[in-house]
């Protein structure tokens, strides 16, 4: 009985879904002028692509970063796209540079880390 207390704790302590799969982190602040224009442009449309299925996104405020990711270094623009696996980053995409080269970025990231995507259908 034991035993199974323990484990259940710790799944209800899992920490931020960024280290069970792969996630596309996105930090943002009030008052984000790139990020509300990403927001119009690519918020919209992120989740329903072969990238956003991929690395689904996860918000959050660049004040209170999520504790168990390890950062390649501090973050600070925004907004600031971090690829994560396993809670590790893999890669990054600072600043939102329009959407042309917003999606061009995140494929070559993509493609760097062998990160398969399913085409819609």
């Amino acid at each position: 009985m034991t035993r199974i207390l323990v484990l259940l704790a710790g799944l209800m302590a899992a920490p931020f879904a960024a280290s069970a799969q792969t996630v596309m982190l996105m930090a943002e602040e009030p008052g984000c002028y790139w990020c509300a224009r990403w927001n119009k442009e690519i918020g919209p449309i992120y989740g329903k692509t072969a990238e956003g299925r991929a690395a689904p996104l996860q918000r959050y405020d660049i004040l209170s970063p999520p504790r168990d990711v390890t950062f390649d270094r501090r973050v600070m623009y925004t907004p600031t796209f971090i690829l994560v696996r396993d809670g590790a980053e893999l890669g990054r995409i600072e600043g939102y540079p329009g959407e042309d080269f917003f999606w061009g970025l995140l494929g070559m990231i993509l493609d760097r880390e062998g990160i398969a995507m399913e085409p819609s259908g």
